[in-house]
């Protein structure tokens, strides 16, 4: 906080009162251990479905003891964004990333409302850049965009004249609110011009969608003829560039296609990340990132001013590598029959995971230090000695001298510093560094940028990054930072676990594991634990399906798992069922349905300005959107 003089503290960290459920979840840990025992005492008097009863209830007392270790500490932020203001010149730069990779599954028309969400965050214009990434190298997603930069020069200063909450067109206005007598005429006429406009923008989408030619390939668009997505060069285009450096004016926004080759492997979204980082590297070098999907909308305009309480407010840099935001939804199905909504994750063991080493990195709606992805270790002073060493630095992050030089300048705490005045003077250079043979010889994707090896690298680069000794941070709001869709069919929930499962055994059985990092490395051995709780999610099934199974079996062989009725030891079982039963609670999902704007006016305590009650509304009005089929990039 050397650079960033500022009295106050910017946040404070307050632990939970779980008095009683820590002696609830101790209780049931007593009981299971109980159960062990009284298994093993008996073992010799019974068959083989005591014996598969034991393994079972072993396991499940070790799923409950990572439980427990990972619910015992829980803890919350929270932050004063207001006093960061009062230092409104010294704030940092920010670089934002979006991944796409198939304007199919991922409509365009999606991408261009996160982007706009993004662009019209409540943080100086001038200090922003925002890298969309098109792993589908679609000229339909460019053109999106172009056309979305042009609506963004309306759509952003009417979000800030009128303090808009939610600044993704498609979700303000996706109902017809009640135009009250306290609004003002000028508002009203504002409002109907933007709807009028962003349906032009989207039925231009909608037509090029549907066009079998889309364009006519000349001028900027003429990279994009005869292009085939697994083989094309790199594609870098500054779609808007503040030239000016105006606080009040727009962000850059600038697409990006890496190249592709059929003998080259692309490494999905880590190999996108890493791509992105080196291209803003050489163009705007901001010393913090941001990285969100596609679909994820900002919902909290001033998310990236909370995040930067958590990550300027620190004594320590070490206490705050990255802040992860959680994962939340909108139109969910009724009841979250999949279970995609993570309820009970987020609520309960993401914050007990927060009190440990900190939270996880989840992939999306993540702040993170650059240094830190470079492959920074906290008080590591045997890289900054080597800053000056040419061959060292080609050696970890490739032959580009330009990003050499800007990695150089972000490890030795020069921040914000740029390689070039302008963005377009430096795209040959960003084009250098998206090349994708560049990373070989390097140590990109094995200790440098987002790792390899995995099909869910964002939680092995979280792991690689904790296991340096860093820790992280936590920033959960309301109303919630970011917004996104899950899947709402069978099918596609499946594919999406299985990709998860499957990645998450890769890690628990590879060197990476968190075991090693804690016996060799710095990963605390309750964060350990933790790690241990997400990564033998997969393996929880097995156990499961015999458990239930064990019933039937025992009905068909004439024989029993349970204690009999006048044993003592059926009291275990019993009160294991008594004590769950009676400690679950319901949980709120968010609702689907819109709420009447006429009862939040009657119910609500609304104070501001004279278009709050407009803007509450749009707030919680969940309304059908187009649906997105998540993948692997």
């Amino acid at each position: 906080m050397a650079n960033y003089p500022i009295s106050l503290p910017l946040y404070q960290r307050i632990s939970r009162k779980n008095t009683i459920p820590r002696t609830v979840e101790l209780i049931i840990l007593f009981l299971l251990f109980s159960l062990l025992v009284y298994r093993l005492l008996s073992l010799t008097n019974h068959g083989i479905t005591w014996l598969l009863a034991f393994f079972c209830e072993s396991w499940f007392t070790f799923v409950w003891l990572l439980t427990v270790n990972t619910k015992w500490n829980q803890v919350d932020y929270k932050t004063h964004p207001d006093r960061l203001l009062q230092w409104a010149p010294e704030l940092p730069p920010v670089d934002m990333f979006v991944t796409t990779a198939d304007p199919v599954l991922e409509p365009p028309i999606i991408t261009v409302n996160t982007v706009l969400s993004l662009l019209a965050v409540d943080y100086p214009a001038h200090k922003l850049a925002c890298y969309v990434s098109d792993d589908g190298v679609s000229p339909l997603t460019f053109y999106s965009l172009v056309e979305a930069s042009k609506f963004a020069k309306l759509w952003v200063p009417f979000c800030k004249k009128y303090n808009i909450h939610v600044r993704a067109p498609f979700r303000y206005f996706s109902g017809k609110p009640l135009l009250s007598q306290d609004v003002s005429l000028e508002f009203q006429q504002e409002w109907r011009k933007m709807k009028d406009e962003y349906e032009q923008l989207s039925q231009k989408i909608e037509d090029a969608a549907k066009r079998s030619v889309l364009y006519d390939f000349t001028n900027e668009f003429a990279i994009f003829s005869n292009i085939k997505r697994k083989n094309h060069p790199t594609i870098i285009k500054v779609i808007w560039e503040n030239k000016e450096a105006e606080s009040s004016g727009l962000p850059h926004l600038v697409y990006i296609s890496r190249e592709k080759h059929p003998k080259h492997p692309h490494h999905f979204k880590a190999g996108a990340m890493n791509v992105l980082t080196r291209v803003s590297g050489v163009m705007t070098n901001a010393p913090f990132m941001l990285n969100i999907d596609c679909d994820m909308f900002v919902n909290n305009p001033q998310i990236v001013l909370h995040a930067m309480c958590l990550l300027l407010g620190v004594k320590n840099e070490r206490d705050s590598a990255f802040v992860q935001s959680p994962q939340k939804f909108y139109d969910g199905l009724k009841d979250d029959p999949y279970g995609n909504q993570f309820v009970v994750l987020y609520e309960y063991l993401l914050h007990g995971i927060v009190g440990i080493q900190g939270p996880l990195y989840g992939g999306t709606g993540c702040f993170h230090r650059r240094k830190v992805i470079y492959g920074l270790s906290p008080d590591d002073k045997d890289i900054i000695g080597k800053l000056g060493d040419e061959d060292y630095l080609q050696k970890q992050y490739g032959n580009s001298k330009v990003f050499t030089k800007s990695a150089a300048q972000t490890l030795s705490g020069l921040d914000g510093k740029t390689a070039s005045p302008h963005l377009w003077s430096s795209v040959e250079a960003a084009n250098i560094v998206a090349d994708c043979g560049y990373e070989y010889g390097t140590s990109w994707g094995i200790k440098v940028g987002w790792i390899h090896g995995s099909t869910v690298e964002d939680l092995l680069t979280g792991l690689t990054i904790h296991k340096r000794g860093w820790r992280s941070a936590y920033c959960s709001l309301d109303p919630p930072e970011f917004l996104g869709c899950a899947p709402t069919s069978g099918p596609a929930t499946m594919t999406q676990q299985k990709r998860w499962a499957t990645g998450l055994l890769e890690i628990l059985v590879s060197s990476r594991s968190p075991i090693f990092a804690t016996l060799y490395e710095k990963l605390e051995f309750r964060q350990c634990l933790a790690y241990m709780w997400i990564l033998v999610w997969a393996l929880r099934s097995i156990p499961e399906l015999c458990y239930a199974a064990l019933p039937a079996y025992c009905i068909i062989t004439n024989s029993h798992f349970l204690p009999k009725v006048q044993e003592p030891a059926i009291l275990i079982h019993v009160a294991l069922f008594v004590i769950y039963v009676q400690s679950i609670h319901p949980i709120r999902i968010p609702s689907d349905r819109p709420i009447n704007p006429c009862m939040v006016e009657q119910s609500e305590n609304v104070e501001g300005n004279q278009h709050d009650c407009m803007v509450i509304w749009n707030v919680k009005c969940y309304t059908q959107a187009p649906r997105i089929i998540r993948g692997n990039i």
